[in-house]
């Protein structure tokens, strides 16, 4: 199993919309990946590590495929279009990762 995690840096002067992050980007990106998609986790960034500080992320989302090919072939036909939402969302860079998971 793959996990792809995508983060978004609360960069100064970065917005984010996490109403439709989570009513409509993350269901369109859900549909398109199909059953390739195992799981997907949405989460929102509240506060950082030392007492009052802001959070360093805006938010993250995780997607759980079962490989790196899975995942390309499900959401490779869709990236555009996907990729073409983030701004109706947020203004923040994006970092992606994809991991292994070993538990």
């Amino acid at each position: 199993m793959i996990r792809v995690t995508v983060l978004y840096p609360n960069d100064e002067g970065t917005t984010f919309d996490h109403e439709y992050y989570l009513d409509k980007h993350m269901p369109f990106v859900a549909e398109c990946c199909g059953d390739a998609l195992h799981e997907w986790t949405a989460d929102k960034g509240i506060a950082g590590g030392e007492p009052g500080a802001p959070p360093p992320h805006h938010a993250l989302c995780s997607l759980t495929f079962d490989s790196v090919e899975t995942f390309e072939r499900s959401f490779g036909p869709h990236a555009d279009e996907i990729m073409g939402d983030i701004p109706n969302y947020t203004n923040s860079p994006v970092v992606v990762q994809i991991s292994e998971v070993r538990r």
